[in-house]
């Protein structure tokens, strides 16, 4: 329970540290809000300049604004669903929907993967939401447009939307992957292994959900860990979705392989675009193969391809979604050590 509290300080004072950074706190205001920082910091036992505690606290990648923005956006769903007009707010109708309504919808949809797939985001959520207003009984739409959301970096709303389409559908697997990885994304990792958890109860067989639950369950601090979740493979939604995770053990090269040859057949993954090498090449570069022979055997391909971010970033990638930038890349610990580890010199 100190942790807790004590994750919730260190929020609190990275987030007025970064108010007086950026020029948000007025010149005549900093030393006291100085001040302020340092007595919040001593009384509950919060040292920000010790890297091992803030290593222990941290929720990063979340903040503590963007928690903020999940609760308000929640609140407003809650309120307004009480309201005659939230059908019209939020493109939400409770009509069933007729033969005609489902084929435009169909079509709505389609479009909005065209858009995702050109990796126009924005349009992607407008036409899915024209199919959801179509027919607001398809958990699909839903979690395409939680997809989309993702892809443009605002998770706090893809939880609502993969939380609507579980609404609609209960035992609809994949609301539960969208859920769980923007859950994450946003540090909140014991709802993320409880939104694995339950998409891996309905779909034992899904090696996605089941390394996204573990990779949640490792972040969650000892005092709230949760019990152990059932065993779980990729199942594909509407949107073509990344395989990472699947066969990270004994066969995992394989699957590593066949993923990334499939990877360098899509846009601006071929041989050299905007500096990249051609993934095809690398695969069958014998220098490549060893070091990825190696990190099986010390069980870095496995931790690799077990986080929910690389997960996500792949899934975003094959759904048109674009590559990870290099500073979303050096965010995530784990790929910012596979990053040092096989930098400049290191496949030498």
């Amino acid at each position: 329970m100190a942790d807790k509290k004590q994750q919730l300080v260190l929020s609190i004072i990275d987030f007025l540290n970064v108010s007086i950074e950026d020029g948000t706190v007025k010149q005549d205001d900093r030393e006291g809000l100085e001040v302020a920082i340092q007595c919040i910091g001593e009384a509950f036992g919060v040292d920000p300049s010790d890297e091992t505690q803030r290593e222990r606290l941290s929720i990063k990648p979340a903040k503590l604004q963007t928690i903020f923005d999940v609760f308000l956006k929640t609140r407003d769903k809650v309120g307004s669903t009480s309201s005659p007009q939230a059908s019209t707010s939020s493109g939400i109708s409770s009509k069933t929907p007729s033969t005609e309504d489902k084929t435009k919808a169909e079509r709505f949809k389609q479009t909005g993967n065209a858009h995702m797939t050109s990796k126009r985001h924005d349009q992607a959520i407008d036409s899915y939401a024209q199919a959801i207003a179509l027919d607001a009984t398809n958990p699909v739409y839903y979690s395409n447009r939680a997809a989309a959301y993702a892809s443009k970096g605002d998770h706090a709303s893809a939880v609502l939307d993969a939380e609507k389409a579980i609404e609609v559908d209960p035992t609809f697997v994949k609301a539960y992957s969208r859920l769980g990885h923007a859950q994450y994304t946003l540090g909140d990792y014991k709802s993320a292994a409880a939104a694995f958890k339950k998409g891996v109860e309905l779909d034992p067989t899904n090696a996605n959900l089941k390394a996204g639950l573990q990779s949640a369950k490792d972040r969650i601090p000892a005092d709230e860990d949760e019990d152990e979740g059932p065993p779980p493979l990729v199942r594909e939604d509407e949107i073509p979705a990344a395989t990472a995770g699947a066969g990270a053990g004994a066969g995992g090269m394989a699957g590593m392989a066949d993923m990334l040859r499939n990877m360098g057949g899509m846009p601006g993954m071929g041989g050299g675009a905007g500096g990249m090498p051609d993934i095809a090449s690398l695969m069958n570069n014998p220098a490549m193969m060893q070091m990825a022979q190696q990190m099986m055997a010390n069980g870095g391909l496995a931790n690799l391809m077990s986080n929910p971010s690389v997960a996500n970033m792949m899934e975003r990638m094959q759904s048109g979604g674009g590559m990870p930038s290099m500073e979303e890349i050096m965010g995530d610990p784990t790929l910012r050590n596979l990053a040092n580890q096989f930098g400049p010199g290191a496949g030498r």
